[in-house]
């Protein structure tokens, strides 16, 4: 189902955290967990991964992630307000050192001007560190979008991982 190449950088990411004692929880929109199926393809996971929250709705949001009501309102929840909420709500309601969330327009419908097909926000929030933020405009079809934004996902992670790390 996952590219090598993917499974590779899951699985040094994994490595990495796992050195490093850290562990790590997904906040998943448009991937619907497909970032934490990627991680569990990895044996040994379970000693990184503590969970993943699929927040496909914006009640689903506030609820599981504590995103305010009054900021998915003025953003959207396709934005990077509300990806970095995200991700630091994951911190919170999964007690971990990592987070990755990810928001986003995967197609066909549901675009809009604005806010049009492949437009992805992710955010990956660490404990003790700056949230990172990456906006992504990605090509292709649904399937295509939403592993693009895996892929991204697992990289921008790493990134802040080694934030950690160094």
């Amino acid at each position: 189902m996952f590219a090598k190449e993917l499974l590779e950088a899951t699985d040094k990411l994994l490595l990495l955290c796992h050195k490093s004692g850290l562990r790590l929880a997904t906040a998943e929109s448009c991937t619907g967990g497909l970032i934490a199926g990627c991680m569990t393809e990895i044996p040994g996971a379970s000693n990184v991964l503590e969970r993943g929250f699929i927040a496909y709705s914006n009640e689903s949001k506030t609820a599981l992630l504590g995103v305010s009501q009054a900021l998915l309102e003025t953003e959207g929840a396709v934005s990077k307000e509300v990806a970095s909420a995200m991700a630091e709500g994951a911190i919170e309601a999964a007690d971990v050192d990592l987070s990755i969330a990810v928001t986003g327009v995967a197609g066909p419908g549901g675009d809009t001007k604005e806010k049009p097909v492949g437009l992805v926000h992710m955010a990956a929030a660490a404990r003790g560190a700056l949230t990172l933020y990456e906006r992504y405009y990605f090509k292709g079809g649904r399937a295509e979008v939403r592993m693009q934004a895996v892929h991204a996902a697992i990289a921008l992670l790493a990134k802040q991982a080694k934030t950690l790390t160094t």
